[in-house]
């Protein structure tokens, strides 16, 4: 009764899109995921949460986004009612609020056993769609702040409503600390935030938004080989910018200028002070880099193809880092009774009992979401196969191209199977 040609852990949009895959296949399958459709956008993002790419590159196998909006940025609401849209268009078999424990085999060529809070199961192939956010990563110098501080990591941080009165600590400038910088700065609250590495990215440029660019430019269609590190680029953090008022850029020497205190990446804490590191300058150079060299090959592009395009001016920088901000605080005395880490999140997998398949970082390995575990699949991963990967715009490239694979071995199992029946 519990056993399936397919099981895929995971529900969320490369879950679904799997399913959809399998669906066109005929295959007999059954997802299995800890909530409900939607619920990792829905109850794991921050109420002001919006897409940073366009809605019209969310197009999901079988169901393009079908608004009056392709150029908007879905809210948050609107992303979770997309996904449950989806699911309803093809009716997955979807089952809910179901902790999977382990993934095993107990012989070598024998059935995948999955072991879950609702029973066990088996499957002759297993699809791990659960993403690579799974265990929020807060640094061990946390401990170094008292026990008066409210501390939080940005998958808790729902609204500037629920935080302490006082000043508030963001630690980490990519795509969630920038944004959620910028959602308490908006709400007239003070701000400090440590400034890292991350990237930032042009929201328009020379009159089309820049993701639109990219698309044009086969960005997102680079497969991992091209990349000049491919060992590095799924680890990366996103370049950031926001769909926030309809898209704009996030400039974090803008904010700068409107009181939010800008530092560099945290170093210790230690006795009521925060010390931080001197590269402040040079991350924001960096990142200012990035956003130029972006908006370069754009320009490159556009001439390659004799492209009419109005010009735009080139990026100015309105404020510059001074001696003050490479000196430490005495957080109490600034007031600061609230610390976000937005500092990424650790993935967890070791429930998957095939140590083989997971490199030095735990992190698993394939090619196109192929393991060399027979039968062992992942999606929804990012770099899986292209830069497009585990976005809404090409997670449906890979769930196809991996049903499709899935199809063909179960075909040739089947024929393997009544051969040596015969």
């Amino acid at each position: 009764m519990n056993h399936y040609p397919v099981i895929i852990v995971g529900g969320g949009q490369a879950g679904l899109s799997a399913s959809y895959g399998l669906t066109q296949q005929k295959i007999e399958h059954l997802i299995l995921d800890r909530g409900a459709i939607g619920d990792s956008w829905g109850k794991r993002r921050w109420d002001s949460f919006c897409l940073v790419t366009p809605n019209w590159q969310c197009r999901l196998p079988g169901f393009d986004y079908d608004g009056n909006d392709p150029k908007g940025f879905m809210l948050k609401d609107e992303i979770v009612d997309y996904v449950k849209r989806y699911a309803d268009s093809f009716n997955p078999p979807f089952k809910g609020n179901v902790e999977v424990h382990k993934i095993y085999r107990k012989t070598k060529d024998g059935d995948f056993h999955i072991s879950t809070s609702e029973g066990d199961f088996t499957a002759q192939k297993v699809i791990i769609a659960t993403g690579a956010y799974h265990i929020p990563n807060i640094l061990p110098m946390s401990k170094g702040f008292d026990d008066t501080i409210n501390q939080l990591h940005s998958a808790d941080y729902k609204n500037p409503e629920q935080l302490e009165e006082g000043t508030t600590l963001v630690i980490g400038s990519g795509q969630s600390g920038a944004q959620i910088a910028e959602d308490i700065h908006i709400a007239g609250k003070k701000v400090y935030l440590c400034v890292g590495t991350a990237p930032r990215a042009p929201r328009t440029y020379r009159g089309k938004d820049a993701v639109e660019w990219l698309e044009d430019m086969g960005y997102y269609d680079q497969p991992i080989e091209s990349h000049p590190d491919p060992n590095e680029a799924r680890h990366k953090t996103n370049h950031y910018l926001t769909g926030r008022d309809n898209g704009r850029d996030i400039d974090l020497r803008k904010l700068a200028t409107e009181g939010v205190a800008l530092r560099g990446q945290i170093k210790t804490v230690s006795d009521g002070v925060i010390d931080f590191t001197t590269d402040l300058k040079e991350n924001l150079d960096s990142t200012d880099a990035t956003y130029s060299r972006i908006q370069d090959n754009i320009d490159k592009y556009i001439a390659a193809n004799n492209i009419e395009a109005p010009t735009t001016p080139r990026y100015v920088s309105p404020w510059e880092p001074s001696a003050e901000n490479n000196l430490p605080i005495d957080y109490r005395k600034e007031g600061i009774t609230n610390v976000i880490w937005c500092t990424g999140f650790k993935v967890k997998f070791d429930w998957i009992e095939f140590p083989h398949v997971f490199d030095q970082r735990g992190y698993p390995t394939y090619k196109r979401g192929i393991t060399d575990e027979h039968g062992l699949f992942f999606l929804g991963l990012p770099w899986l196969h292209t830069w497009g990967s585990g976005r809404f715009s090409h997670v449906g490239q890979d769930a196809m191209y991996l049903t499709d694979y899935i199809a063909t071995e179960l075909e040739e199992e089947t024929v393997e199977t009544c051969l040596n029946r015969k």
